[in-house]
């Protein structure tokens, strides 16, 4: 025997009161339920501001240049977004980066290997390193920010302790004149032109980072783990959403943007000073939040992250267009931070009204 449910009350009138579901949606509150909005307003803003007082800022050669510096913090933006998505943080992700570039180095320069050697030994590494993240995070049950702070200060004693005692000095050796450099710096450091534009190929990883990532949040199963996850955990574990898988995933996928650009650091200057990136992940979390993720989790965008890393170029780059003195970039970018905040929080509140 099965229970039907009760037909509906005409509306007033006569007419059946019509399902939700097939109501049509406006531009506007489309617009205002996504998370990016607001950074692409600031990133317009940002544009339209140095494109006045800097009038270098927009020849070709300088984008090309802005558009370097942000895919930089781009590529590692992507996955931290994901990340903050899912409701963690990641304080190590500026020391992996340099953690990857040290193990490709020191690794086939003291083995005399092919360079590639080097760099599948540092892709595994990092992914490990994710892993360890992750699990600890789900065995301990501690916060993100204290495992990955200690991660954080490990690896950094890691890459300068071990540096030193394998090179004799706080940087790696050349490995500009081993077999696979060409290759690899084709890879991962080399330039291509579009369009008349000199890019660097970190802007190609960058678009397919911001595509795949994309992709996953919108269209997989994964991308609505990553958000049940982040918005609500037990609610999400209730429902069969693997939430300790989907949060080592996570982790991985910050090992594997950490390998991306270390290989790039490594291949662009063929040696690496240990005490790199120290600080650089906090820089990728203002760029996820200033494109639109909740420092809380359960919303976000991979597309706002690739903006907010689109503004810190545009600000890093326009600064010194502008002939200003560069040590008022961290004061730019701190105020850029806090006006994304309350824009971003501001558009959330009108498209929960609009709804």
């Amino acid at each position: 025997m099965t229970a039907t449910a009760p037909a509906q009350a005409p509306a007033p009138g006569g007419k059946a009161p019509a399902d939700e579901r097939l109501l049509k949606t406006s531009l506007l509150r489309r617009l205002l339920g996504r998370p990016e909005l607001g950074s692409v307003v600031g990133a317009v803003a940002v544009f339209l501001f140095f494109a006045i007082v800097a009038d270098s800022f927009l020849r070709a050669s300088s984008f090309g240049t802005v558009l370097y510096a942000a895919s930089v913090i781009g590529i590692m933006a992507v996955p931290v977004a994901l990340l903050m998505i899912g409701g963690e943080f990641d304080l190590s992700a500026g020391v992996l980066v340099t953690s990857s570039a040290l193990v490709s180095s020191m690794f086939s320069y003291q083995l005399t290997a092919n360079i590639w050697v080097g760099v599948l030994v540092s892709l595994l590494v990092t992914l490990a390193i994710g892993v360890f993240n992750g699990v600890m995070l789900t065995r301990t049950k501690l916060p993100s920010f204290i495992i990955t702070l200690g991660t954080f200060l490990m690896l950094t004693g890691l890459n300068l302790g071990l540096t030193k005692m394998i090179s004799g000095t706080v940087s790696t050796k050349s490995i500009a004149d081993m077999e696979g450099f060409e290759s690899a710096k084709a890879l991962f450091a080399s330039q291509v032109t579009i369009g008349g534009v000199n890019l660097k190929i970190t802007v190609l990883w960058w678009l397919a980072l911001v595509a795949v990532a994309t992709w996953i949040l919108l269209r997989t199963r994964a991308g609505n783990w990553i958000f049940a996850v982040g918005g609500e955990t037990e609610a999400a574990r209730a429902v069969g959403v693997p939430v300790n898988k989907t949060r080592i995933g996570l982790y991985m996928g910050v090992g594997l943007g950490a390998w991306i650009s270390g290989q790039h650091l490594l291949f662009s200057f063929d040696v690496v000073q240990s005490g790199e990136g120290v600080g650089n992940e906090l820089i990728y979390i203002i760029a996820a939040v200033i494109g639109g993720c909740l420092i809380t989790g359960g919303y976000g965008s991979a597309i706002g992250s690739a903006v907010g890393a689109f503004i810190f170029g545009m600000t890093s780059k326009g600064i010194v267009y502008a002939e200003w003195d560069p040590d008022w970039f961290k004061f730019f970018l701190g105020a850029m931070l806090l006006l994304a905040t309350l824009l971003n929080a501001w558009v959330r509140k009108r498209a929960e009204a609009t709804r």
